[in-house]
């Protein structure tokens, strides 16, 4: 059967920035497909995930790896084979705790069919006939599907796609009127751009062959005009002119003059043309400018997303600060009822010594 995928769900992946180790690094810039898959040849399981035909994430299951939870919508785990750490961040608490839970599951499958490796190797004498297939969940074998490719990965039938659940929460956590109108507006003015330049091309390379021929026929109009002034100029100089002749040279005046205004026709064509050109020229420029702010705008949202984690994350450590300074409050407010009570109790006893002396 080879490699099958047995459960996905949508993600947007990070990594953790190898210089610093500390922050984290968007591999995709929106939600991807992240799967797990079972090699059935090998017994191994695979988390894999491709950004159109890239791979992003291709990180094998091991029992000594663990998934952890670090808030209520983003979950990692480190693979010691590629020397990195990957994030994922869920549009919701549910996709997290059943992508937790499957990596839990096929991690103790993994650690299974290598007890049953290990067990086979060592005892090669009473060797049963054992199916390497470890048994699943009907919900994992439920989600069964064909065989990686980018289009079973990334393709259009896809059972959780929280990207924009995810995008709309990053935006209304960090500004209340989001960059996300923005860039939507910008590609819609973008869109009708596009379409403006799609007819004004349509039209440019249609005018362009027009001129083309234009030109040629102007050339050979030029020509023909040259020509027949060549030739009234010879009939003028013949002696003996008929009337024939004189007729001759009249309707070839009046074809000159004909081509002189045909010719005066198709300058003040090229003339327009040329304004349609610059205007072109114009909107390619604006459209160039709009494509260069809506990178701007994608590369901004790729920074808040950031901004989001790290402001997760510095809550998380301030909440644990916070208890932490709660317990040490207590602790002190317990030693200081503590005292209180002893020194409760040596009033007493001073009191009653007291007592005992004036009596």
């Amino acid at each position: 059967m080879g490699e099958q995928p047995i459960f996905s769900t949508r993600a947007h992946v990070f990594q953790i920035d190898p210089s610093t180790k500390k922050n984290w690094v968007p591999t995709s810039k929106h939600s991807v497909t992240v799967s797990y898959f079972y090699d059935s040849t090998r017994t191994v399981y695979r988390i894999i995930s491709l950004d159109g035909s890239k791979a992003i994430i291709n990180s094998t299951i091991t029992p000594n790896m663990s998934f952890t939870k670090t808030s209520h919508k983003f979950g990692q785990w480190a693979d010691s084979r590629a020397n990195t750490v990957y994030g994922l961040g869920f549009s919701s608490e549910a996709h997290l705790s059943k992508f937790a839970d499957k990596f839990a599951e096929f991690k103790e499958a993994a650690r299974l069919a290598k007890e049953r490796s290990q067990e086979l190797t060592s005892s090669p004498s009473q060797r049963k006939p054992v199916s390497c297939f470890p048994r699943l969940k009907e919900s994992a074998m439920g989600d069964l599907q064909s065989p990686v490719t980018p289009e079973s990965i990334n393709g259009t039938d896809e059972r959780v796609t929280p990207d924009a659940a995810f995008n709309t929460e990053i935006n209304a956590v960090l500004f209340p009127h989001s960059s996300t109108s923005i860039s939507k507006h910008w590609e819609a003015e973008l869109a009708a751009l596009k379409g403006n330049n799609a007819k004004l091309t349509a039209a440019l390379l249609e005018s362009t062959a027009n001129v083309k021929q234009w030109k040629q026929q102007l050339a050979a109009y030029q020509d023909e005009a040259e020509r027949l002034h060549k030739r009234v100029t010879e009939l003028e100089c013949v002696s003996g002119q008929t009337a024939g002749v004189k007729t001759q040279k009249t309707e070839l005046n009046q074809t000159i003059e004909e081509l002189e205004a045909e010719l005066k026709a198709r300058e003040e064509e090229l003339e327009k043309l040329k304004q349609e050109v610059e205007e072109a020229s114009q909107l390619q420029a604006q459209r160039n400018s709009l494509t260069q702010k809506l990178q701007e705008t994608e590369l901004r949202n790729v920074e808040l997303e950031c901004q989001l984690l790290d402001l997760e994350q510095s809550l998380e450590n301030r909440r644990l600060e916070r208890e932490s300074f709660r317990r040490s409050l207590r602790s002190l407010l317990e030693l200081l009822d503590r005292k209180i009570f002893q020194l409760t109790e040596l009033r007493d006893s001073l009191t009653k010594l007291m007592e005992s002396d004036s009596s």
